[in-house]
C-alpha cells in the first residue's frame, strides 16, 4: 500500500490491548486539570453573546444597537450590516461544496430570516455578564412572513431528491420488483412509523475560544468531533492557507453528531475576534443549543412487507417522508438498514422532503440505522406474532448470509452468535409467547428484542510514533475523544505496537498540528487511528531493524530484515529469539536520543490484506477488501414493566451482545454501548422536541422541558462482546461500536411494550397518552 509501511512477518503478542484498562485521562478530569474549549484563560480574553430571532422567517427591517452599545464593558456589536465579510460562505452552491454539509447557510451575511433563533446580532464585551445583559438591550424590527414549521404542513411542497444527506445517498433505490413481488405475496403488512425531533444535548454545549496571534494566523479551542474538518471549513470561510488555521481540541463533553461540522456559531465568533483584535469567547446557551447545531429530523416511515405463510421475506418496499431546512436535502438515509439486514429478493425505497423554517437537521448517533431499524424490527416482531413464529425464530429464517443490497459476503458476521448469547444471557426461552398475559403483581410485563448494525464508512488517517531511547514513547494523531476513551485505547494499541507498559506512553490527540486524522463520527476513530498508531509503530520497529543489522557490534549484525521480529521491545530472531537485544540498547550505541515513525492507516474498504504480519489477517490473502460488505452487528433484549392505569414504561433489564471485531478495551468498550443504549431508551420513551406548527419555534428548549433519561430510569445493563475475527477490515481487526450501540433500541422497547400490552406503538416516544391511547391488537 503507498506510504505505508511494510509490517513485520509477526506481530506484537496483545499484552494490554483488550484488557479493561481504567481511563488514561480520568485523573485530569476528576482532578479539574483538563481544559474543555471554553477553558483556556487567554490574555485579554472577551466575551461573546448571540442575540437571535424571534421569528422563522421574514427580514430584519433595522437593529437599534444604540442603548446596548453604551452600557459598561460593551466592546462591539456585529449585525449583519457591519460584520466584516467572508472570503467565502456556504450560502452559493460553490461555496456549500467547498465548505461541506450540514451548515447550509451562513447567518449575517444579509437581512434574510430564514428559522428562528437564526442570530442577528453578535455582542462582545469585557464580561459574559454585561454581554449577555447588553445583548438584551438589541432591538430589531422584523417584517414577518407565515413560516412552514414541518412536512405534515398542508402548505409544505414535497419533492424526490436524486440524492440525500448532502448526495452521499440515493433518494430512490430498486432491487428487483418489489411492488410486484408484494402484490404476489401470501403475507402482507404496512405499518407507518413516526419519529419526534431530537436534540443531542451534550453536557458540554457548543463553544468557541478564538484568537488571531497575527493578522492572519487563527488559533481557535473548539468543541468539535473534527479539528481537520473544522480547520478545512474555517480556512476556506476566511481565504487562508490551512496550515493559517490551527484548531485545537483536548476535550469535548460529549457530541452525538452534532459537533461533527463547524457550525456558525464558531465562524461568528472568529470573525468578531477579528474585529475587535482581542481573543473572543462563546459559548451558546441550553436554549441556543437547540437552534444552532442541528437536530435528528421529524420523520413518518411507510414500511411494506411481503412474505410467505413460514415468515421468509418476498418483498420490503420503504417509504420516509421528513422535513429539511430551506437551502439542503438532507435526510438521514433509513432504507439503507432495511436494504440489508434480512434476506429478502426484492426491495424499494424512496424519500420526499419538504423545506421548512427550520435549522438543519444533522448526523444524530446512528444517523439512518437508529430510525430505519424501528421501522423494520417492529414489522419483523408484527410478522412473528401475526405467524406465530418466536421473534428470534424469524429472524434466523431470514438470516442474510451475504449482503442483500450488493451480493456480496460479509467480511465478518457473527450475529447468530449474538442472537444465542444474548437470549442465554436474558432468559428468553421463558418468554410467553402471548402478549398481554405475563404480569407482576398489577404492572405488565414485557420482553422484546431487536437486531442492530452499523456498516463501515471507510476512512483513512495518519500517526507519529517518536519512540525514546529512554524508553518511553510519545504517539500522536490528529484524532478527538468524546469522551469514549481514545487517549485510552490508543495508548494501549501504542504500548503493544512498541512493547511498552501503558504507563511509559503519552498520546497526544486533538490538534492540527498533529498528524491528520477523520472525525470522531460515524465509528470510524478507534478503527483508523488504531491502524495508523499500529502502522507508525511498524515503522519505527523497520527503522531499529536497518540500524541493528548495519551495527556490527549488535546481535543482528547481517541478518535479513526479513528474519527479524519485535517482541516485547526486542528485536529478535525468528529463528533463534535468544539472539538479538532491546530498543534502548541499540539506540543508546547508535548515540540516538530518540527515533520517529510514521505511519497511515486505513479503515474498510480501502484497507488492503495478505501484508505480511496483518495481525487481523492471515497471511498470503490476497482477496481485496473492496469485495466485501462490512458491519457490525448485535442484538438487545429489553424487559419492561408497563402500568396498565397509568400508561407508564420502565425499562427493568436490558442485555446488549455485540459483535465488532476486536474489541481494544472491555471496559470504555461496555460503557460506549452502555451511553449507546441509554440513549435509544431515551428516544423510545420519552425526547421528543416540540416545535409550534404556526411559529416554528422550539416550545420546549431546555432540559427542563426536554426529557433525557436520568439514572432513575435505566436498570443496570448486561453488555458481552462476541470475539470476532475480521480479516479485511484494517489492520487491529477492529470496528467501530458507537452508533450500533443505539441501532434497534427504540425497536427493543417498542417490541417489548407490544408483548406486555398488546398494543403496538409505532409514534416515538412511547408516552403514556399513546400507551393508553392505543388498542390492543
Amino acid at each position: 500500500m503507498e506510504n505505508e509501511p511494510a509490517f513485520f512477518e509477526t506481530s506484537p503478542k496483545p499484552n494490554v490491548v483488550g484488557k479493561p484498562l481504567n481511563r488514561v485521562d480520568g485523573r485530569d478530569k476528576v482532578m479539574g486539570r483538563a481544559k474543555y474549549a471554553a477553558e483556556y484563560p487567554l490574555p485579554g480574553l472577551t466575551y461573546g453573546v448571540l442575540k437571535t430571532s424571534d421569528i422563522a422567517k421574514g427580514r430584519v427591517q433595522s437593529i437599534d444597537t444604540s442603548v446596548a452599545m453604551k452600557e459598561p464593558g460593551v466592546i462591539a456589536i456585529f449585525t449583519h450590516e457591519n460584520l466584516p465579510k467572508l472570503a467565502k460562505t456556504p450560502n452559493d452552491a460553490d461555496g456549500k461544496k467547498a465548505i461541506g454539509a450540514p451548515m447550509g447557510f451562513m447567518p449575517l451575511t444579509s437581512d434574510m430570516i430564514y428559522y428562528a433563533g437564526q442570530p442577528v446580532a453578535v455582542v462582545v464585551a469585557d464580561t459574559f455578564e454585561r454581554a449577555t445583559h447588553a445583548a438584551r438591550l438589541v432591538r430589531v424590527n422584523y417584517a414577518a412572513d407565515k413560516p412552514i414549521a414541518a412536512y405534515t404542513n398542508p402548505a409544505a411542497q414535497l419533492f424526490n431528491p436524486e440524492k440525500i444527506q448532502d448526495g452521499k445517498a440515493d433518494g430512490h433505490t430498486r432491487r428487483g420488483d418489489a411492488k410486484t413481488a408484494l402484490a404476489g405475496a401470501p403475507v402482507k403488512l404496512s405499518a407507518t412509523y413516526t419519529h419526534a425531533i431530537n436534540h443531542h444535548n451534550p453536557m458540554e454545549p457548543g463553544a468557541t475560544t478564538a484568537v488571531w496571534e497575527a493578522p492572519d494566523r487563527l488559533t481557535v479551542y473548539e468543541s468539535t468531533q473534527g479539528v481537520t474538518r473544522t480547520q478545512k471549513a474555517l480556512s476556506t470561510m476566511l481565504g487562508l492557507p490551512q496550515e493559517q488555521v490551527r484548531v485545537i481540541t483536548k476535550f469535548i463533553g460529549g457530541g452525538f453528531g452534532c459537533k461533527g461540522s463547524c457550525w456558525p456559531h464558531t465562524v461568528l465568533t472568529v470573525q468578531a475576534a477579528k474585529a475587535v483584535g482581542r481573543p473572543v469567547k462563546l459559548v451558546l446557551t441550553r436554549q441556543q443549543q437547540f437552534t444552532s447545531m442541528g437536530h435528528r429530523e421529524d420523520q413518518t416511515q411507510t414500511l411494506n412487507v411481503g412474505a410467505t405463510q413460514d415468515g421468509k421475506l418476498l418483498a420490503l418496499v420503504h417509504t420516509k417522508t421528513s422535513t429539511t431546512s430551506p437551502w439542503d436535502n438532507y435526510a438521514e438515509a433509513n432504507s439503507k438498514i432495511i436494504n440489508l439486514l434480512y434476506d429478502c429478493p426484492t426491495f424499494e425505497s424512496s424519500y420526499e422532503l419538504a423545506r421548512a423554517n427550520v435549522m438543519t437537521s444533522t448526523f444524530t448517533r446512528a444517523p439512518g440505522e437508529a430510525p430505519g431499524s424501528f421501522a423494520i424490527e417492529c414489522a419483523m416482531d408484527d410478522l412473528a406474532y401475526q405467524l406465530g413464529i418466536d421473534p428470534i425464530e424469524i429472524r434466523l429464517r431470514n438470516y442474510a448470509e451475504k449482503d442483500p443490497s450488493t451480493g456480496q459476503p460479509w467480511s465478518s458476521k457473527s450475529l447468530r452468535e449474538c442472537y444465542a448469547r444474548g437470549a442465554e444471557l436474558f432468559g428468553w426461552s421463558k418468554r410467553n409467547p402471548k402478549a398481554g398475559l405475563t404480569r407482576d403483581g398489577n404492572t405488565l410485563v414485557g420482553w422484546g428484542m431487536a437486531t442492530a448494525s452499523y456498516p463501515v464508512h471507510n476512512s483513512q488517517g495518519t500517526a507519529r510514533v517518536r519512540l525514546y531511547a529512554d524508553g518511553h514513547a510519545v504517539v500522536q494523531s490528529g484524532a478527538t475523544d468524546l469522551g469514549t476513551g481514545t487517549y485510552t485505547v490508543m495508548t494501549q494499541v501504542a504500548a503493544d505496537s512498541l512493547g511498552l507498559p501503558p504507563e511509559k506512553i503519552r498520546f497526544e490527540l486533538g490538534d492540527t498540528k498533529l498528524p491528520t486524522a477523520p472525525n470522531s463520527g460515524g465509528s470510524v476513530a478507534a478503527g483508523t487511528v488504531s491502524s495508523s498508531v499500529y502502522a507508525a509503530a511498524q515503522d519505527v520497529w523497520e527503522r531499529l531493524t536497518k540500524i541493528a543489522i548495519k551495527d556490527p557490534k549488535s546481535p543482528l549484525f547481517k541478518a535479513k530484515p526479513e528474519d527479524v521480529a519485535m517482541e516485547n521491545g526486542r528485536l529478535q530472531l525468528k529463528a533463534s529469539p535468544a539472539k538479538g537485544e532491546d530498543f534502548m540498547a541499540l539506540m543508546k550505541r547508535a548515540g540516538l536520543d530518540d527515533i520517529e515513525g510514521t505511519g497511515q492507516g486505513k479503515y474498510g474498504a480501502g484497507y488492503e490484506t495478505g501484508r505480511p504480519g496483518n495481525p487481523a489477517g492471515p497471511n498470503n490473502n490476497t482477496e481485496s477488501a473492496g469485495k466485501h460488505s462490512m458491519h457490525s452487528f448485535g442484538a438487545h433484549f429489553c424487559e419492561v414493566h408497563v402500568d396498565p392505569q397509568l400508561g407508564t414504561v420502565r425499562v427493568t433489564r436490558w442485555v446488549s451482545v455485540h459483535a465488532a471485531g476486536r474489541i481494544l478495551n472491555a471496559k470504555t468498550a461496555r460503557s460506549q454501548i452502555i451511553g449507546g443504549s441509554i440513549f435509544g431508551i431515551g428516544a423510545a420513551l420519552m425526547e421528543a422536541t416540540a416545535r409550534d406548527p404556526n411559529y416554528a419555534r422550539y416550545t420546549n428548549a431546555d432540559l427542563a422541558d426536554y426529557h433525557i433519561p436520568v439514572n432513575a430510569d435505566i436498570p443496570d445493563m448486561t453488555v458481552e462482546f462476541i470475539d470476532e475475527h475480521d480479516p479485511y477490515i484494517n489492520a487491529m481487526g477492529v470496528k467501530g461500536i458507537g452508533e450500533i450501540s443505539m441501532v434497534g433500541v427504540s425497536a427493543a422497547v417498542a417490541n417489548a411494550v407490544f408483548h406486555a400490552t398488546g398494543k403496538r406503538v409505532r409514534d416515538l416516544p412511547i408516552t403514556p397518552n399513546k400507551i393508553l391511547g392505543t388498542k390492543a391488537v
